[in-house]
């Protein structure tokens, strides 16, 4: 059995790896779209075969189902010209360079940071509790809401300054198009909102 699990993990982690290589080396956008979902498919494979059924649906369902799909819908709905927009994409890659060696410092440090120091070892390697106590889902929420509660509020904070982010980048102003202005419907009164006009019988407006 443990060598049938061993299997499945390498063709999973074999594939995640693969497809998230080609969401970056894909020049179509829509296919960088697919293998980003195929990541996600592998990725939910691999948290079945640890024993994270939960995270597991949740990757899928909130994933590939709602946040991929809407990726897709959006490349394909959108008229971008991609070759003007690579154009002088190269000035940036030594900002990119300098990005890519932090997280890179910081992957390492992550995996072989335990090494160096037992006690962080001692409290990362937190034990999972019986499931006979506690169900998956139970230990799940009883860990991110009580020690990482600061961390989950903050990654909320930053995905909602990059949606207002990307409203405001891609808002545009036409001339001739209605928009709400709430400072003028505080402000309007009953003489400029109400119209009384006496109609004939039989006669519309």
């Amino acid at each position: 059995m443990l060598g049938l699990q061993a299997f499945f993990f390498y063709i999973f982690a074999f594939i995640a790896v693969g497809a998230a290589m080609m969401v970056v080396l894909a020049r179509n956008p829509v296919h960088s779209v697919l293998f980003l979902i195929l990541t996600f498919v592998a990725a939910a494979g691999l948290f079945l075969l640890a024993g994270a059924e939960f995270l597991a649906l949740i990757l899928i369902v909130v994933y590939v189902g709602a946040v991929a799909i809407l990726f897709l819908f959006v490349v394909m709905m959108l008229d971008l010209d991609f070759g003007r927009m690579k154009q002088g994409a190269m000035k940036y890659a030594p900002f990119g360079l300098i990005i890519g060696l932090v997280l890179l410092a910081e992957l390492v440090i992550a995996g072989t940071g335990s090494a160096y120091h037992p006690a962080l070892a001692t409290a990362t390697a937190m034990p999972t509790p019986p499931l006979t106590e506690m169900s998956n889902i139970q230990a799940l929420g009883h860990v991110l809401y009580t020690r990482y509660i600061f961390f989950f509020q903050l990654a909320g904070l930053i995905l909602f300054v990059a949606m207002v982010g990307a409203i405001v980048l891609t808002l545009r102003h036409k001339q001739g198009l209605k928009r709400q202005s709430i400072p003028a419907q505080v402000a309007r009164t009953p003489a400029t909102a109400i119209e009384i006009r006496k109609v004939e019988s039989g006669r519309g407006i």
